[in-house]
Parts: structure tokens; sequence; C-alpha cells
């Protein structure tokens, strides 16, 4: 159980209490509720002076989940423990569906409309080539990560007497991860080595069409995920498929467009390539920044 984060009358961080004393405390009206989350109780009149006992935070990155707890390293007590949740693949989401509209605007037969009228607006818009990135540039969706962890830090650092900081670093082999055997040189070579992209998706897929499997037709190359719907043009995201199921799929997902079809929608999960989004997203990041 969290324990409830403590101020005194000069908002300076006291020890932790249980739950059951600061019902006792606001009860008898000797506290007064400073902040609901975290919740925080202010003393109303001062006290004589306590000795604090430092606690450590602790963080465990995540692409989409950061796990943070506060522990009392001296009795090992679990202070305080919450998941913050990023926003980054909510906002990647959102600027695709922006784009995917814009572009729907531009084939309609609507009004002009003039451009913005700021400078600014459509010069700051755009993502920095690599000549004029500053040393330690991160991506925005990352750089949002840091930014979320370093205010929750500083946050519960007003309200708990935190002096020493630790973080989970871990590191992944995402070429190991697809193949166990890789060794060498072969690290310098890509999916697509040695290959044209719809010469391996030929090899990959058995030259036939991924949905209804007959031989012998005209393929197209075939987006599993739909871009309208935020798919990527990764060889992990591309498939070969006829004309006809090419139509009739359109810009469903693939889960509904093969819901009467459960053994070749598994087929196909399997066949693709898994994704390493998370495990990339999931690398050491500096907090110093």
């Amino acid at each position: 159980m969290s324990k409830v984060f403590l101020i005194d009358t000069d908002k300076r961080p006291q020890n932790p209490i249980h739950p059951a004393q600061a019902r006792q405390l606001l009860k008898n009206g000797e506290a007064a509720i400073f902040r609901r989350f975290p919740f925080t109780l202010i003393i109303k009149e001062s006290r004589p002076e306590a000795p604090v006992q430092p606690l450590r935070i602790k963080i465990d990155p995540g692409a989409k989940h950061t796990g943070i707890a506060i522990v009392n390293d001296t009795t090992g007590v679990v202070v305080f423990a919450a998941e913050l949740q990023h926003r980054g693949f909510a906002i990647k989401e959102s600027l695709l569906s922006r784009r995917q509209l814009r572009r729907s605007r531009r084939n309609r037969k609507t009004r002009y409309r003039q451009p913005p009228k700021h400078e600014w607006f459509r010069k700051g818009n755009k993502m920095p080539s690599p000549k004029q990135r500053r040393e330690g540039w991160l991506p925005p969706s990352l750089m949002s990560r840091v930014h979320n962890i370093d205010t929750w830090v500083k946050r519960l650092g007003k309200y708990a007497n935190i002096t020493a900081i630790s973080q989970e670093l871990v590191k992944f082999d995402t070429q190991i991860l697809q193949n166990p055997e890789i060794q060498g040189k072969e690290y310098q070579q890509g999916t697509l080595a040695g290959y044209e992209t719809r010469q391996y998706l030929l090899e990959k897929w058995g030259r036939d069409c991924a949905y209804c499997g007959k031989p012998g037709l005209k393929l197209q190359v075939e987006h599993i995920h739909p871009r309208a719907k935020g798919g990527s043009n990764r060889i992990s995201n591309l498939t070969l498929s006829c004309e006809a199921c090419n139509l009739k799929k359109g810009t469903k997902d693939l889960k509904d467009f093969l819901k009467k079809d459960p053994d070749k929608l598994k087929k196909i999960l399997i066949q693709a390539k898994k994704p390493m989004a998370d495990t990339a997203a999931l690398m050491p990041l500096d907090l110093s920044c």
C-alpha cells in the first residue's frame, strides 16, 4: 500500500505516513489536503523537527509506459508506485491522421484556402536536417518521454526527500531477435541484402496471393496494416495480393478482413516479421538533458 506524502508549514517534505495516520490527522484538523495526486497533506501548525529519512526513486522505462517507484532503502518499504503513460505513439497516430485528412482535402473540390500567413508556422513545423541537429538531439517522440519522466521526478521531489535515483538500462539486439544465428558481417546486411523488394516478397509469400492463395495471378504489393490507418512501408508490413483481394480489403484492418478465416489470419501474422518499434524505444536514454 502506498503511503501518503506529508509536508510541513514551509512546504518541506517530511517522512511519508500510513493512510490510517493521514485520516487521523485530517479528522483532528491537524493537517489539510495540499494535493490530490500524488496525495499530499500539509501540516497546519509547526512541529518539532524530526529526522527525515532519505528515499530513492526507481524508474523502469518502457516504450508506452514507464514504472516509477519511491523506496526507502533502509527499510525496503515502497512509499509510492505509479505507471506513467506516454503519449508519443498517440501523437504519432494523430499526425498521421491529420496528414491523411489534408491529402484527401487536396483532392476534393473545395474553396481555395490560403496558406498560413505566419512564416514561422511553416518553418517551425519541419524536422531539422542532420546538419541542423544539435548534439544530443532526439526525435520528438523520444524527447517527449524524457521530458515526461523528468517532470514527474521533479514533481515527486517536492513532496518526498528523494536523495538518489536509479534507472533500469536495457539493450536489445534487434537483429539477433529476428535471426538467432546471425554473426559477423551479417550485421551489416539488411533484410533485403541481394534482393529487390518485389523479388523478396515473391519468395517470402510463395508467389501466390496472400489472401485467396490463387496461383498464376498478377500480384500487387499490399500493406498488411493500411497506410490510411498508420501503416508503414517497412518490409514487415508488406505482402502480395491479387487486384481483386486488394480492392476488396481496401483500408480494412486485417483482422476484420479475415475474421471469417482465422487460420488464414494466423498464417499471415506468423509470416510477417515481428515489429521492433517497442524494443528500439527501450534503449537507454540520457535523462540529464
